[in-house]
């Protein structure tokens, strides 16, 4: 965080900059929008109601919603402890991995009520342990985390597709996929669990999932702001050589950092893969690991942020879907063109409009006391 950064109230910070960031954001797209010959309204309205408008486009909001959380908190946790996580898509990948594993060998053998919770603690596992080793590397050999878990995201797509084309593809098959899973390796969609309550929902990827998401950011926030493990990551994250001389080991913090940020991570896979596809495929991340940057970054590190800023996104992806289909002439780069606004202003430049928030809630509040000597 910027010095500038530092003189804005906490509330301010967590929901006033990001509201005029994205403000920005928005008027900036927008005139780019009008530049290329669109009706900027239009877009915008068009957008909204794709994302929120019908039941069938908020379950698609959600469903991306869902793999942001669990990437952004995987960003946010490695951020406290003073680390930048660049490998969530290869840690989502891996752990995708140990998921599919998990239900291509047990889900025939195994009731739901065992199988489920074991792919989603093996896919926590498989993630934590990809993320241990460049912690190792950079705790103890000095190896930069940037550069080794950039590394570590070819690393793990390039293991994925090894082992689906030679070991895992159904025999005789076109499709790089492994076997559908049993039922039992299913989680439930949304459209039946909210059967169970008597409420009609429409058929999307959605499923429950969600609800593990939101448990995983009250159990970060938990973590990180009322246990001990989290007050000494968070410290080392503020000043290692403080914490250091404080009794908390640096190097232990790292690991400890990365492995909880590996098995965030880890946990995409119960969304792509128990709630969507139903067996081990390519590109069941499709870049959310990187959109977990920019959602962590958004969002603050907290968890709530997280949300928050993992709920435009899911609109952003669904909402600019619908715009490249109805929009005429609007494609779909023009789309990740909106996208990039958005990165741009709250990331990259998230505290480039701090000073001039500061400087008008200064003003605001010298104005009443002027007033009053007046």
């Amino acid at each position: 965080m910027s010095s500038a950064g530092q003189t804005l109230p906490r509330w301010a910070d967590l929901f006033l900059l990001p509201a005029v960031n994205l403000a920005v954001a928005l008027l900036a797209a927008g005139a780019m929008v009008a530049l290329v010959g669109q009706n900027p309204m239009e877009v915008i309205r068009v957008l909204i109601d794709g994302a929120f408008g019908s039941q069938r486009g908020l379950s698609y909001t959600l469903y991306y919603t869902t793999t942001f959380i669990f990437t952004g908190l995987a960003v946010s946790v490695a951020f406290h402890g003073g680390l930048f996580n660049i490998g969530g898509e290869g840690q989502a990948i891996i752990g995708g991995l140990g998921t599919g594993l998990a239900a291509l060998w047990l889900s025939s053998l195994l009731p739901a009520w065992v199988m489920l919770p074991l792919m989603l603690v093996v896919g926590a596992l498989f993630g934590m342990v990809w993320a241990a080793i460049p912690a190792y590397l950079q705790a103890y050999r000095g190896s930069h985390i940037v550069i080794t878990t950039i590394m570590f995201n070819f690393l793990a797509s390039s293991l994925l597709v090894y082992l689906l084309v030679n070991h895992f593809k159904v025999p005789g098959s076109m499709a790089v996929e492994t076997a559908a899973f049993a039922p039992s390796a299913k989680l439930p969609s949304m459209t039946d669990f909210m059967a169970l309550f008597g409420i009609e929902w429409a058929r999307s990827p959605l499923n429950t999932s969600l609800f593990l998401a939101l448990a995983a950011c009250v159990g970060v926030y938990l973590l990180l702001w009322r246990t001990r493990l989290g007050y000494d990551l968070r410290a080392t994250g503020s000043s290692a050589s403080a914490a250091a001389y404080a009794g908390i080991n640096p190097k232990h913090q790292i690991m400890v950092a990365m492995g909880v940020s590996g098995a965030l991570a880890g946990m995409v896979g119960m969304n792509e893969i128990a709630g969507v596809t139903g067996r081990l495929m390519l590109e069941y991340v499709s870049g959310a690991g990187f959109t977990g940057i920019a959602v962590a970054l958004m969002g603050r590190n907290h968890p709530f942020g997280i949300v928050l800023a993992s709920l435009l996104f899911g609109a952003l992806f669904q909402g600019g879907a619908e715009v490249s289909f109805e929009v005429k002439g609007f494609s779909r780069d023009m789309v990740v063109m909106l996208q990039g606004f958005i990165v741009l202003f709250s990331g990259a430049m998230a505290y480039v409009l701090a000073p001039w928030i500061t400087t008008a809630m200064g003003a605001l509040r010298r104005a009443p006391k002027e007033d009053a000597r007046g």
